[in-house]
């Protein structure tokens, strides 16, 4: 979810690519896709054996996941979709998503970049409570559930009057990416500094393709 680590690119970037290159290169080569988690066969029905899923990923893909799991959680399918073109920035490869994980000391997982701590909270009392984080990699879906009950935990924590600075649907983009902590600073009027910024201009940048991928 922190846009502004960018992955220390300019430190580790060539190194990891590389991985990630070898591990393409091996699927593709033996044409069967990763190890999936017990469940993944089941919520990731675009994966085939020849052409796993996070090739050519885009999230335009799971509109139906995003329509479904966004209507549970009460939240915007609109402000879902946009926050996941706004994590798409790294590949998703789950292998190249583990191997980076050695390298980073607070990575996050899945196609919706979620933190280990940010998901165990959200998971608690949900039907997905007894899944684990280290799952995300290889589950969209999940990462797609967990992502939209978050958005649905922040919009709880909204202050009841709020300062108009930013939409609600701004704040809450805010909130996944910067915390709920900073996200309640926002709405009471407070503008959001250069990293989070940064990620709201992309939720513009995004908006409209995710209105037309909602439509898939």
């Amino acid at each position: 979810m922190q846009v502004a680590k960018r992955w220390s690119w300019v430190v580790v970037g060539a190194l990891m690519v590389g991985v990630w290159a070898a591990c393409s290169d091996q699927t593709t080569k033996t044409g069967s896709a990763p190890e999936p988690q017990p469940t993944a066969t089941k919520t990731t029905p675009r994966a085939t054996a020849t052409k796993p899923w996070y090739e050519n990923y885009d999230p335009a893909h799971f509109a139906a996941e995003v329509r479904k799991y966004a209507q549970a959680a009460g939240v915007n399918p609109q402000l879902l979709m946009a926050i996941l073109y706004c994590e798409s920035y790294k590949p998703h490869d789950p292998k190249f998503e583990r191997q980076w994980a050695q390298v980073d000391s607070n990575p996050a997982f899945g196609i919706a970049n979620m933190h280990e701590a940010a998901f165990d909270e959200t998971k608690r009392g949900r039907d997905f409570a007894k899944r684990k984080w280290s799952e995300l990699p290889d589950n969209p879906v999940l990462a797609i559930e967990a992502a939209a009950w978050h958005l649905h935990d922040l919009a709880k924590r909204l202050p009841a009057k709020r300062a108009g600075l930013y939409t609600k649907d701004e704040l809450l983009a805010l909130g996944y990416n910067a915390g709920g902590g900073n996200m309640r600073i926002f709405a009471r009027g407070r503008k959001a500094g250069p990293q989070a910024g940064t990620y709201l201009d992309r939720l513009h940048k995004y908006w409209p393709t995710a209105a037309e991928a909602l439509k898939n």
